[in-house]
């Protein structure tokens, strides 16, 4: 036990091979009986093992899974999103790696091994050999069939400036093809500018209320140019907003404190305001159908307000 520190200096944050181990003296028989309960070090994978007696973190795991293919994969799917900072990522010890499509490799354990003829150029984040976030990403949403899920990741990809929409996009043309029919789904729906998973029921719940299309997100001023706010969802016929406010976003006092500065404007402009959680979209639909076409009625039998969009070119 003497030579551990010496055995700890050739591996890999603790990770280390069965057969660099016999290099440096341990016979493996030696290794695998240290790696029995009881013993100082832990199984990982076959042929390699961590030189400690604890559940391995996520960096250990993928220097476990870079190991297992000899250096030759990038990692890939969730654990390389999680890498790039990503929040709204499912959670899971596997590690997916791509490797190239003549590397005859299994997947065992934590490992997803996956071959490609497009093995894309690697990006390296935390010394760690990534995919590009868009490959990384799209390799991790096409295995979940969980829409919302889908929709939150490719969102929070797009808002964290992460990748852009045409490298998604550009991601599903090259990579595999298999479980791809969901995220060009989430992706069209993207590209009419949905910001939220929310919005995404909320445009449905409009429609099942047989109110006027609505507007997505526009700009409001009054008629002096002064800011009023940018609604999710807006009628103008009639100066009708629906904001779909998350119990979350509050948790922040300033975002709290804009919240009321944002009411505040809505009345004095004259603007009708519904605000709705997330969760009621899903759990009551039919009682926030009734009180958008209550809104809708109030707001339409009273003069209109001076309110008006601003276009593009007028900011």
């Amino acid at each position: 036990m003497g030579t551990e520190p010496c055995l700890r200096d050739h591996s890999r944050h603790g990770v280390i091979r069965v057969a660099k181990l016999a290099e440096l003296g341990v016979p493996s028989s030696t290794t695998y009986r240290r790696c029995q309960p009881g013993g100082p070090w832990t199984y990982l994978l076959p042929g390699i093992v961590l030189l400690d007696r604890t559940r391995p973190t996520a960096r250990q795991r993928v220097e476990a899974a870079l190991l297992h293919v000899r250096g030759v994969g990038l990692v890939t799917g969730f654990e390389a999103a999680r890498r790039y900072g990503m929040r709204s990522v499912p959670t899971g010890n596997e590690v997916h790696l791509l490797v190239p499509a003549d590397c005859q490799v299994r997947s065992p354990g934590f490992v997803l091994v996956e071959r490609t003829t497009s093995l894309p150029e690697k990006t390296i984040v935390g010394g760690v050999p990534t995919a590009p976030p868009a490959r990384a990403l799209l390799d991790g949403v096409r295995r979940i069939r969980d829409r919302d899920a889908v929709m939150a990741l490719l969102i929070e990809a797009r808002q964290s400036g992460l990748c852009t929409l045409a490298e998604l996009a550009a991601g599903l043309r090259t990579g595999s093809r298999r479980g791809t029919a969901l995220p060009r789904t989430v992706l069209k729906a993207l590209a009419e500018d949905v910001r939220s998973v929310a919005e995404v029921h909320a445009g449905a719940i409009w429609r099942r209320a047989g109110l006027p299309p609505p507007l997505r997100n526009p700009v409001l001023v009054r008629s002096g140019g002064s800011y009023v706010a940018r609604p999710d969802l807006w009628c103008d016929e009639v100066a009708l907003a629906w904001e779909i406010d998350s119990f979350e976003h509050h948790f922040q006092r300033s975002d709290y404190a804009g919240t009321l500065e944002r009411n505040a404007r809505y009345a004095g402009a004259g603007v009708v305001v519904v605000q709705t959680v997330p969760s009621r979209l899903k759990t009551a639909p039919d009682a926030v159908i009734a009180e958008l076409r209550a809104a809708y009625e109030a707001a339409r039998n009273r003069p209109r307000p001076d309110v008006a969009i601003q276009h593009p070119d007028a900011a």
